[in-house]
């Protein structure tokens, strides 16, 4: 359950429609959070909605595409008199695929839009009333693409490793006056969205409710959370590979060990004692603390 009163009273999420979005509002609504959701889609976007209102919260919902520039004031405008006590950014896909030499320069400018910039400005946008208030939360859906380069995507997998380096840094910066931040970096996952492009769902494809579910139970465990089957797919070997090069750097335990990093910065404190930088990769129940 997300603490209402640390967190709330109202949450935003962005891509808030269907899949994991949806799965979000679903649980925030249950535990008592009234929600804005923010979807490209008109009737995902309302079916969602029908649902929060059915568990007796109020709900607010606008139709906005990131792709617009105008759509991060278009979302400040309609939260506006709202206290938002959580974002969650899970809007972001990779709209365009090609190599970069001979790519459309315009198109990847789109990928860079709707998964940064519009981040970064929403973000900026809401993060500084949780700082003054003390208390909050910010959630940013990432992809484990942003742990490797990879040939016909290679802008999207570098502003998704972009998206993980700055909410580490945010983590930091907020923690010390009650933010708690939290990049959830996923994998393969049973949405409509991945349907509709026609991906096969094996065996290890996440469920979007425990997707959500997960997250949202680990919100206050910053910076980044993984999510990745052992040994199944290249991002989920990336991602592995990575924690245990980390974890035996340090002296630790390998794929099996969880262990924490210095206290960030010079004495880097937050609102439960020293901060510590951990992400933590999820394989096949196993733990390991990457810097």
């Amino acid at each position: 359950m997300v603490d209402l009163e640390r967190h709330g009273p109202w949450a935003l999420v962005v891509g808030g429609s269907e899949g994991v979005g949806a799965a979000f509002a679903e649980q925030l609504a249950a535990d008592g959070f009234d929600l804005v959701l923010v979807g490209r889609k008109p009737e995902p976007l309302a079916a969602t909605a029908e649902q929060v209102r059915a568990a007796g919260r109020e709900v607010r919902t606008l139709s906005a595409d990131l792709f617009d520039a105008g759509a991060p004031a278009a979302i400040a405008a309609a939260t506006e008199g709202l206290e938002i006590g959580l974002l969650i950014l899970n809007a972001g896909a990779n709209a365009y695929g090609e190599q970069f030499a001979v790519g459309d320069l315009g198109r990847f400018q789109q990928v860079v839009d709707l998964n940064l910039t519009a981040r970064l400005a929403l973000v900026h946008h809401f993060a500084g009333p949780m700082r003054e208030r003390g208390r909050g939360g910010i959630l940013s859906v990432g992809s484990l693409a942003g742990y490797y380069g990879s040939p016909y995507t290679s802008v999207y997998n570098a502003v998704k490793a972009f998206g993980r380096v700055f909410t580490e840094g945010l983590w930091y910066e907020l923690g010390a006056y009650g933010v708690d931040v939290l990049e959830l970096v996923i994998g393969a996952t049973r949405t409509p969205a991945m349907e509709r492009r026609g991906m096969t769902f094996g065996p290890t494809t996440a469920d979007p409710r425990a997707v959500a579910r997960d997250g949202l139970a680990h919100l206050a465990d910053g910076p980044v959370r993984v999510t990745a089957p052992r040994g199944r797919g290249r991002g989920g070997r990336a991602a592995q590979r990575a924690a245990t090069r980390a974890d035996r750097g340090r002296g630790g335990r390998g794929s099996g060990g969880v262990g924490p990093l210095p206290a960030a910065g010079a004495g880097g404190t937050g609102h439960r004692g020293t901060r510590r930088a951990r992400l933590i990769v999820r394989a096949g129940g196993a733990g390991v603390a990457i810097p």
